[in-house]
């Protein structure tokens, strides 16, 4: 799995319709109108996110490794 960092997923994840909601500490929420689910994002400057949180979130998120490009 290519490694990401969490700033680069905020932007991915932007890409694909979802919408900043609010940031608490180092995290940043996401949430989508026609979707009740809502993403955790931790954000800890450049560090990239460890490969099973990164998994976690993207099956979530509904995206699979090819939307990280």
């Amino acid at each position: 799995m290519k490694s990401v960092s969490g700033k680069a997923l905020c932007k991915i994840v932007e890409r694909y319709g979802w919408e900043l909601k609010r940031i608490t500490g180092s995290h940043h929420i996401y949430a989508k109108e026609a979707n009740t689910v809502i993403l955790c994002i931790p954000v800890h400057g450049n560090r990239d996110l460890p490969t099973g949180t990164l998994r976690s979130i993207l099956k979530d998120a509904g995206m699979t490794q090819d939307d990280l490009q």
